[in-house]
């Protein structure tokens, strides 16, 4: 039964075009399905065919608001999943100066469902790590500090049913950024405040105004050499 059930999910990703929707959908963002369709090159009735087969298996939820309808990743779970298996794609050697730069915005800075990927998000859970804002003795917790220094920030911590600190390997560093309902947090709260803007599919641009606030989560910008001119 286990063999059959993979099967089915290979099955889901094997077509195209509901890869690239997943990979779309990857950003966080809920879109629509003419949306997706153009994102995919395909035509609308397709496109929705597709999102019926991605819904019925789990990887995709509708959601309506008002008179819209909206498709997302059904949830982090399976956000984890497309990324993992995304390696492989985005591993190949790329063939070409915008596939290059792609790339490398990319490995710098991107999002990984709904927070922070990329040499940024590893350099977020170390710095947070080496200043105090987290602590790992007792599995991965916010400290008292850290409470005090995200309030201070505007990013809002509060407690649900989502694991508020996690592990999340990344895939282009090869070590941890953190997952959950606090980095999730930090990047709505980022892009608010003009920190960071999204900048096409999955990458994110790093802006001046970030400075000082990545500086008090214990990330030096400067160092990483990855701020947009003003």
């Amino acid at each position: 039964m286990e063999t059959i059930a993979l099967a089915e999910v290979a099955a889901v990703l094997a077509d195209p075009s509901r890869a690239t929707m997943c990979l779309v959908l990857l950003d966080g963002r809920a879109w629509t399905v003419g949306e997706l369709a153009k994102a995919a090159g395909i035509a609308l009735s397709t496109a929705s065919e597709h999102v019926t087969r991605l819904a019925g298996a789990g990887f995709v939820v509708r959601v309506k608001q008002g008179r819209a309808s909206y498709v997302r990743i059904a949830d982090p779970r399976v956000a984890e999943l497309i990324e993992h298996l995304a390696q492989h794609a985005e591993h190949r050697p790329v063939t070409g100066l915008k596939s290059s730069l792609r790339a490398r915005r990319l490995g710098f800075a991107r999002t990984c469902y709904d927070h922070l990927a990329g040499e940024l998000g590893v350099a977020l859970r170390e710095g947070m790590l080496a200043t105090g804002l987290v602590d790992t003795a007792n599995g991965l917790a916010l400290t008292p500090r850290g409470r005090t220094v995200l309030a201070n920030l505007g990013v809002p911590v509060a407690a649900g049913r989502r694991p508020l600190l996690r592990d999340c390997l990344d895939w282009t560093e090869r070590r941890d950024h953190l997952a959950g309902a606090l980095p999730a947090a930090l990047l709505d709260r980022a892009v608010d405040a003009g920190w960071v803007a999204r900048d096409g599919h999955r990458a994110v641009k790093v802006l001046p105004a970030a400075g000082e606030p990545f500086a008090a989560l214990g990330v030096d910008l400067d160092a990483l050499g990855g701020v947009a001119a003003p």
